[in-house]
């Protein structure tokens, strides 16, 4: 059954299961944007709710003197830009950085499963 509809005095016929079809290409689109959205928030309640766990599991160790902190060495050093495409580099001595038992940074210190795969660390100038 095809519907008739006068626009500006120009007759447009549209059947019925194009209407249809085309109806199903929105709510698919609409549908697929909700999936996303809902994907999304679900994932952003588990970064938070680990997050908070990882802290209060810290904060525990640290009520319970366990070990909660460790230090690493770490090597710094200067990567000075030149001339002629040549870069120098200015070491500094070893020096011990404190790190956090956890799977996030807290308290301003770095986790140590991160700082102890990264002890050279190169500054840029």
């Amino acid at each position: 059954m095809a519907k008739s509809w006068v626009c500006h005095e120009t007759v447009i016929s549209v059947s019925a299961p194009t209407v249809q079809k085309t109806l199903g290409q929105v709510a698919g689109k609409q549908s697929m944007k909700r999936i996303l959205v809902i994907v999304a928030l679900a994932l952003a309640v588990v970064l938070v709710v680990a997050y908070a766990g990882d802290y209060l599991v810290l904060r525990y160790k640290i009520w319970q003197k366990q070990e909660a902190f460790a230090t690493v060495t770490v090597y710094r050093y200067y990567a000075i830009q030149e001339k002629g495409n040549k870069t120098e580099y200015v070491f500094h001595n070893s020096e011990a950085d404190t790190c956090v038992h956890a799977l996030f940074p807290h308290l301003d210190d770095p986790p140590c499963w991160y700082l102890t795969r990264h002890t050279q660390q190169q500054t840029d100038i």
